[in-house]
């Protein structure tokens, strides 16, 4: 058991303390009565301004005392020769923590790419090399090390067995097949325009049966789940728009599709690229799946990864969703919330802990073929860094893939083999 001192007793400290004792199953309470703490027998950590003689401290910054959003000094510092951030002048791994679990930066920094996203290149982890670490629990160890050190005790944790959690966007059900009207002619002009004769051929294959679709990787798909993974399949059903191509949802052919593929997976909602700004559209979008599956749908994950913290999550958490999955970057690999451990979403503006579960995935197949440009081989070494992270410091190996980039197809000639080896790594 271990026993904190404070002064003041907070949503955002008992999130931060639950973070770094509770998901590594070590008992802890809190306690803001000194005559108490000081007779107790228990590891004690003073997590005050008040100087307690032999016992271990750590001097709190007063992030985790606010109770609304604050212009607070932000930079690099050190703790016991770890780095971490300094909070209005105090070097306080527990407010690191808390900064950048509760993606506190996200709140306050206004830069947005094209899409209206929040990158990687404008993240304080990013600017202090901590993209491919996961930082929140580097931090947590460093605070159970500051507590091991000063009483020379051992403190055992739990850091947790790897979940390899595969998970696909269905943003494009098929290339060619089931495609109807104006739209399909429309591709085959712009194919003609461009000279493709391949492509053409190919079309002509697949729509006359005699050539297999080639986003057509939904067998594989399904083969995984017989292989012992919680595969989670995310399916676009909003309305045709520039960015939203899938067939429609009112296909019955494609609802047939959609039911096979939810025996043996869990089937989330994909939302459309601009429901992250139009709570009737993730309602809208949610109710059709839930018609087709005839059963309510809790799981979800944003379009083009096109989310706005607080607000999509406000809508998402208000419309009860359960779990949610884009919790990570389209432009660099690694952790968005310095952890991969699955957690609840903390609202900032309310200062309060929520009922919405975000589960960070580590990479994407685009950012690693698109973004960063990197080669298969490569990919596969990024990969296994960041496998090795999560090995060692806990939480569940979350990955993005895309029916189409897995069928060996065009630009992704071979990617599905980069699939393949994330799925065995050990």
């Amino acid at each position: 058991m271990i026993e904190v001192f404070v002064e003041q007793v907070s949503e955002r400290l008992i999130y931060t303390l639950d973070f770094i004792f509770k998901e590594r199953d070590i008992s802890y309470k809190i306690t803001n009565d000194l005559i108490l703490f000081s007779k107790s027998t228990n590891i004690k950590l003073n997590y005050s301004s008040i100087n307690i003689d032999k016992v271990c401290s750590i001097k709190p910054s007063n992030l985790l005392y606010q109770e609304q959003l604050e212009d607070n000094e932000v930079s690099l510092s050190f703790f016991n020769n770890n780095e971490c951030l300094s909070i209005n002048g105090i070097a306080d791994p527990l407010a690191s923590i808390f900064y950048v679990l509760s993606r506190y930066e996200e709140y306050t920094n206004i830069k947005e790419d094209i899409h209206g996203r929040f990158l990687a290149s404008y993240s304080i982890q990013k600017s202090n090399d901590w993209l491919n670490k996961a930082i929140c629990d580097r931090w947590s160890e460093t605070v159970l090390e500051h507590l091991k050190c000063f009483y020379n005790v051992d403190i055992n944790y739990n850091i947790g067995s790897v979940n390899i959690l595969p998970t696909f966007d269905i943003d494009n059900t098929y290339a060619f097949l089931w495609k109807k009207g104006i739209r399909k002619y429309l591709s085959i002009l712009r194919d003609r325009l461009k000279l493709d004769s391949e492509r053409l051929n190919e079309r002509k294959l697949v729509l006359s049966g005699d050539k297999k679709d080639p986003y057509d990787t939904f067998d594989y798909i399904n083969s995984l789940s017989d292989r012992g993974f919680k595969v989670n399949v995310f399916w676009l059903l909003g309305d045709y728009a520039k960015y939203d191509k899938n067939i429609s949802h009112s296909d019955t052919r494609h609802r047939d599709l959609i039911k096979k593929m939810s025996v043996k997976n869990i089937v989330g909602i994909h939302p459309s690229y601009r429901s992250n700004s139009f709570k009737n559209k993730i309602t809208q979008e949610r109710e059709r799946l839930s018609t087709i599956l005839n059963r309510e749908i809790y799981r979800s994950r944003q379009h083009f990864l096109k989310f706005n913290i607080p607000i999509t999550y406000s809508f998402l958490n208000s419309l009860g969703f359960k779990h949610e999955f884009s919790m990570g970057y389209p432009d660099e690999i690694g952790f968005r919330c310095g952890t991969a451990r699955p957690h609840f979403w903390f609202d900032l503006n309310k200062n309060q802990v929520t009922n919405l579960m975000i589960h960070p995935f580590l990479y994407m197949d685009g950012t690693l073929n698109e973004y960063m440009n990197l080669s298969i081989e490569e990919s596969k070494k990024s990969i296994s860094q960041l496998f090795n992270e999560v090995k060692r410091y806990g939480g569940d190996f979350v990955f993005i893939w895309h029916n189409e980039t897995i069928s060996d197809y065009g630009k992704w000639a071979g990617w599905k083999n980069v699939l393949e080896y994330t799925l065995n790594l050990r």
